[in-house]
């Protein structure tokens, strides 16, 4: 069989440069912990975990005083910095500059909206990392949208002021913004804002593409990745024979019956290495 790995699949910016403030951080050997997983991918954290990463809550950060404690890429709230500060733990910020910039719009959005008594609405994935993070920029209430269903969460004879979690699709916020403004009262008062990351959108057309020149696509990522899940439906509506899996372990030699090639690819979230131990070991079970 001919088996490629995807060029563009692999770690995002954001997350390239949050696993290396990491290693750094690491190298020397002693411990540091993570504020919940580090990438949401499980392999990837268990590398980690060998060099010495703990993943903690924020329960847990009351017994960490003198530690050092990792903001990872996602981002947290105002309220994590002061608790730090005030429990004496150093942080190491990794927050993506993306998120960063997100964060700051989530605050000015709500300052445009306070005096319009309007609602500051993100279109996420509920409990996400990054999704917390936005919401608790400001104590007032954000509302979190993930579907055309929860639009009767808003009040559309009130202002709306639009934005997405970076990693969202740009067909469902277009799609959910054009809606919203089709049930305005007054459709001038829905600013839409589209602060998804260019760097994982731009991926839905290439991956679409991608697994279309395949018999055989195997998506890898971690079973806890939102992005995943998004750039999978991507390559199984172009490819049906799309498989999910989260290591190598996982693949089933039925799925590569009667294909002369396999395209592997992956989320934002997945390393490269992951990749190619994937790769390798479809390769030998086409030698068996």
């Amino acid at each position: 069989m001919r088996i490629e790995i995807d060029d563009k699949s692999g770690f995002c910016f954001g997350v390239v440069r949050a696993i290396s403030e990491a290693e750094k951080a690491l190298a020397g050997g002693s411990t540091v912990y993570s504020l919940g997983d580090i990438v949401h991918n499980r392999i990837e954290v268990q590398r980690l975990e060998r060099l010495g990463l703990r993943t903690i809550t924020h329960a847990d950060m009351p017994q960490l005083a003198g530690s050092r404690l990792f903001i990872r890429a996602h981002g947290e709230p105002p309220t994590t910095y002061a608790r730090a500060k005030e429990l004496g733990i150093a942080l190491i910020d990794a927050t993506c500059p993306v998120v960063a910039r997100l964060q700051d719009r989530v605050v000015k959005a709500h300052e445009q909206m306070r005096p319009v008594n309007g609602q500051v609405v993100i279109l996420g994935k509920r409990g996400h990392a990054e999704v917390v993070g936005l919401t608790g920029q400001v104590q007032a209430p954000t509302i979190v949208i993930e579907s055309g269903e929860d639009l009767r969460l808003l009040d559309f004879t009130r202002p709306v002021y639009f934005l997405s979690q970076t990693t969202q699709s740009i067909a469902l916020f277009e799609a959910l913004g054009a809606e919203m403004r089709r049930r305005a009262a007054n459709p001038d008062d829905v600013r839409i804002d589209d602060t998804i990351c260019r760097q994982v959108s731009n991926r839905e057309q290439h991956l679409a593409e991608f697994a279309r020149r395949f018999d055989v696509i195997v998506f890898v990522c971690g079973r806890k990745s939102s992005n995943g899940k998004v750039l999978f439906e991507v390559c199984r509506r172009a490819n049906p024979r799309t498989c999910n899996i989260e290591e190598a372990a996982e693949i089933d030699p039925a799925w590569f019956e009667g294909a002369a090639s396999v395209g592997i690819c992956g989320a934002t979230s997945t390393p490269r290495w992951l990749m190619h131990e994937v790769a390798q070991r479809i390769a030998e079970l086409g030698k068996g």
